[in-house]
């Protein structure tokens, strides 16, 4: 009876590990076969497995794709807002861009006081 017991739990174990630890599976229909000769060529290429290879394929392009809305996504509020205008053709006429840092006018006008 002991036995038994102790066997029915390494069974529930194993399935409740077989059922909640397995990875996802992806089923592509209809996959063309030029490509997956292109895909086994390039997976034999970088010593890998056809799996092996498209799990990089798209952990890479993923990864770009990501980046990419980084890049593209504005930094904040500030950085797009719309000027009024004659801030903005101060702007294109290159009023700001002296270099200088404004705290250093700020101190200096401070100073000057």
């Amino acid at each position: 009876m002991q036995n038994s017991r102790v066997v029915g739990q390494l069974a529930k174990r194993e399935a409740f590990r077989y059922l909640f630890t397995t990875m996802a599976t992806l089923v592509i229909k209809s996959f063309p076969d030029e490509l997956h000769a292109k895909l086994k060529a390039m997976a034999a290429a970088h010593r890998r497995s056809v799996t092996q290879e498209t799990i990089h394929l798209i952990e890479a392009a993923l990864a770009s794709e990501e980046s990419a809305k980084v890049a593209e996504a504005p930094t904040s509020y500030w950085a797009t807002r719309k000027l009024l205008p004659e801030f903005e053709e101060a702007l294109k006429a290159g009023a700001f861009s002296g270099g200088t840092d404004s705290t250093e006018i700020i101190s200096e006008e401070r100073d000057a006081r």
